[in-house]
């Protein structure tokens, strides 16, 4: 019987019904798949499609000339697990314990996690590679995922176009975690690599020191402070420039090694024919300090650990080609944009903002955000900072050491030479960005290292009753 015969026979009082159905299923049905490429310690500028002539990621290049690639995302926190517990769980890390590698998802977030809400909203979910939550492999059907290919980078891509290749009665989400180019870090404790080593260059054919390769005069002394006391993290006090060329020669390596293995998904993915219903969206879970301010690995608040990558291919591969210029926070923007296209609900207490709109209008204005939050616990140990973005200027706080504030101005010093701190003509935007810190740590429930953390000279102090009772 035809569907209008079908029709004409429901009773009116029914009709209205029947057709709450049928739009819910055709929404159901145009519900785009979502496929999550990731890669581990990768900078923004780390590849040739963000103007970098010391690379070639050709395969990056084809994500962001079919899609919209943001200049200005940032971690919530530069360092592995709480950058990923971000993206999984829509919450700042400290908010939740999340602040350290190693902590665990809270149980009262297990059921509210990514994986789980885009299950429950009727998508097939699998993950392959590295979760570090604690776990190095997600726990097969925890969480929401089927865990379909271990934590390697080798062999990874096979499994994902496997899955590709496979018939689809649902929508799915697919993620595919890579490590590299987090290799770089057993480069620099001469260690070997997981995935094979890189053949040792000429160093003349090395790229030179970057632009700020030296440190500004009024840098965080908490930073090389942090150095001193984790050689096995930050081996690098010794460098000469001729280690650092070579660093950065073979960060570029690994960048080119992971872009090959992410070139064969893109090939199942034109196999498959899917770029007309799927979003693919492409990032990294923080930076590398390349060799900028001497500075190697993440955790440190400097552009090139917190700036990370973020290209976003639409179905149909809509508004190809546009680069935005939108402060995005890419784990609890993620989190919030994911749920947004597969139709699940934001969990309450959630912090993000779903990207979706801006990239799918092309239009700059249709997200705004004054300012995005990225927090870091240095790795191995207890120093914490906080960085206040604007579309014009960085802040930054340490919670100890000398000239633990920090500011620059993005517009003309990306580089972060010119420590605006020490000027004061710039005293009242420091006021202001001071006060959207205090105001971010009161929402959020982040209680500081100690009851005056912002006690700085010159800081006029607002609110420390909360933090002095915390701390009784």
């Amino acid at each position: 019987m035809k569907v209008t015969n079908m029709v004409k026979q429901i009773p009116m009082k029914h009709l209205a019904f029947f057709s709450l159905l049928c739009s819910s299923a055709a929404s159901a049905a145009e519900r785009p798949n979502i496929i999550y490429i990731f890669t581990d310690q990768q900078t923004a500028s780390a590849m040739s499609c963000a103007g970098n002539p010391d690379l070639h990621t050709p395969n990056l290049d084809r994500l962001a000339a079919a899609g919209v690639m943001f200049n200005n995302a940032y971690c919530t926190a530069p360092l592995s697990g709480p950058s990923r517990g971000a993206m999984f769980t829509g919450h700042y890390p400290d908010a939740v314990g999340l602040s350290v590698n190693g902590s665990p998802i809270p149980d009262s977030l297990r059921t509210q996690t990514l994986g789980t809400l885009i299950k429950n909203a009727g998508y097939d979910c699998a993950y392959g590679g590295k979760w570090h939550l604690p776990l190095l492999d997600v726990p097969d059907k925890e969480y929401g995922f089927d865990n379909i290919y271990k934590h390697s980078d080798d062999g990874l891509a096979e499994a994902c176009a496997e899955y590709l290749s496979r018939k689809h009665k649902k929508p799915f989400f697919l993620v595919a975690s890579y490590d590299n180019p987090h290799n770089i870090c057993e480069y620099a404790r001469s260690q070997n690599f997981p995935y094979g080593n890189i053949d040792t260059p000429d160093i003349r054919d090395c790229p030179g020191v970057p632009a700020n390769f030296a440190k500004n005069p009024y840098d965080a002394d908490v930073i090389e402070s942090e150095r001193a006391n984790n050689y096995n993290v930050y081996p690098t006090a010794g460098f000469t420039p001729e280690d650092w060329r070579m660093y950065r020669y073979t960060y570029y390596r690994l960048v080119e090694k992971v872009d090959k293995e992410i070139g064969k998904i893109i090939d199942a993915i034109d196999k498959n024919d899917l770029w007309k219903n799927t979003v693919v969206i492409f990032s990294s879970d923080h930076g590398d300090g390349i060799g900028a301010h001497h500075w190697n690995q993440k955790s440190a608040l400097y552009e090139e650990v917190i700036n990370i990558p973020l290209i976003v291919t639409l179905p149909g591969k809509k508004n190809a080609g546009k680069v935005l210029p939108q402060l995005i926070s890419n784990g609890i923007d993620f989190f919030a944009s994911v749920c947004d296209w597969a139709g699940a609900k934001m969990p309450e207490g959630a912090a993000g903002k779903s990207f979706r709109k801006v990239v799918e209008e092309g239009n700059p204005q249709a997200l705004h955000q004054e300012y995005i939050i990225t927090e870091t616990r240095f790795d191995g140990s207890k120093t914490r900072g906080w960085v206040v973005r604007t579309e014009r200027y960085k802040y930054v706080l340490y919670d100890k050491g000398k000239y633990r504030e920090q500011l620059f101005d993005m517009q003309n010093d990306r580089g972060e030479m010119r420590n605006l701190i020490m000027e004061n003509a710039y005293s009242q935007e420091l006021q202001k960005l001071r006060d959207v810190l205090e105001k971010w740590m009161n929402t959020y429930n982040i209680r500081p290292t100690r009851p005056k953390l912002h006690d700085v000279p010159g800081k006029k102090l607002k609110s420390t009753t909360r933090y002095q009772t915390a701390y009784k």
